[in-house]
């Protein structure tokens, strides 16, 4: 019988034009979004403009999104991944 914890979201991979990826756990991740919104606070979409703090709006994208345009052309992306042990 597979182990329940095998299918939650424990790990993502964040996707960074021109570096490496990095594999980070969900508060990490966390994290690295809201310094990514902190540097493109000007850009930022309406449905997260609602929110009052830099925390809820990492918090939004990291639970509904896979992606933030940084400029034309250019997203950072993240995904939530299974690591085998």
């Amino acid at each position: 019988m597979a182990d329940a914890t095998m299918y939650s979201e424990e790990m993502f991979v964040l996707l960074v034009p021109g570096n490496d990826e990095i594999f980070l756990e969900p508060d990490e991740l966390l994290a690295k979004l809201k310094t990514m919104l902190e540097d493109y606070a000007g850009l930022l979409p309406r449905d997260l403009q609602k929110f009052d703090s830099v925390d809820q709006r990492a918090k939004h994208l990291r639970d509904t999104a896979c992606e933030f345009e940084v400029t034309p052309g250019v997203s950072w992306q993240w995904y939530a991944v299974r690591l085998e042990k």
